[in-house]
């Protein structure tokens, strides 16, 4: 999947590959970021009575910290096993975790709840730091640093999309009848449906087409 060719930018957004990364990074940031806002209030109403305001912002600051060092294990796992594979990796057992916390939190273990959020968030960070070897594994290095650019709309809609999704559903939930404890299993779950959504889109990642791609001349010339 690595290219030694080069697309420019112009041209790169007429390729379905752009659109496909765009998705994978798009999903990928919405199941991440729409929980990270939420975490210190999750923690509290699916543990109540049990985890207090000075322990949820450290659950905050402790998914942080994950969400952090996951930009760097899995940006260089991803030169070991492929880009494509590490998203694979994100969107598959990041599916399995969201399906598995609701029922973490009703029976009351904390540990495995705390650690489940904590690898969801590295594959957060990982899949944003991730992406520019991606890029340039499908579109080659000469003009990777505007694809990107482009790319990182994805991150901003995400950043829109993730906390008001979270809050929108808890919300409609709490005024249903749901309890607080439980108001988040739908989220947590469409969070998953999104990520098998991603891992699709990622699927149908392929080569770009040889008619994409640029001359030696026009590389030179950075036309």
């Amino acid at each position: 999947m690595i290219t030694r060719n080069h697309v420019h930018i112009d041209e790169a957004l007429k390729t379905p590959q752009f659109y496909l990364i765009w998705l994978v990074l798009f999903l990928n940031v919405t199941a991440g970021i729409g929980i990270l806002g939420q975490a210190s209030v999750m923690i509290q109403e699916s543990f109540k009575g049990t985890v207090t305001a000075a322990a949820a912002a450290g659950f905050v600051g402790l998914l942080s910290l994950f969400n952090m060092g996951g930009r760097f294990v899995w940006a260089s796992a991803s030169d070991w096993i492929g880009r494509k594979n590490t998203y694979f990796i994100f969107f598959a057992l990041g599916a399995v975790l969201y399906f598995l916390v609701p029922s973490f939190a009703a029976s009351g273990q904390m540990a495995l709840f705390v650690l489940s959020y904590c690898v969801i968030l590295t594959m957060y960070g990982g899949g944003f730091s991730t992406v520019p070897a991606y890029l340039a594994d499908m579109f080659g290095t000469a003009f990777v640093g505007g694809i990107h650019g482009r790319l990182l709309t994805a991150w901003a809609a995400a950043g829109v999309a993730g906390p008001v999704l979270v809050n929108y559903i808890r919300a409609y939930e709490v005024a249903h009848g749901v309890a607080k404890a439980d108001a988040y299993t739908m989220t947590v779950h469409i969070m998953a449906v999104l990520l098998v959504i991603g891992f699709i889109c990622n699927l149908l990642v392929k080569r770009v087409d040889e008619k994409h791609h640029m001359t030696d001349a026009q590389v030179a010339k950075g036309a």
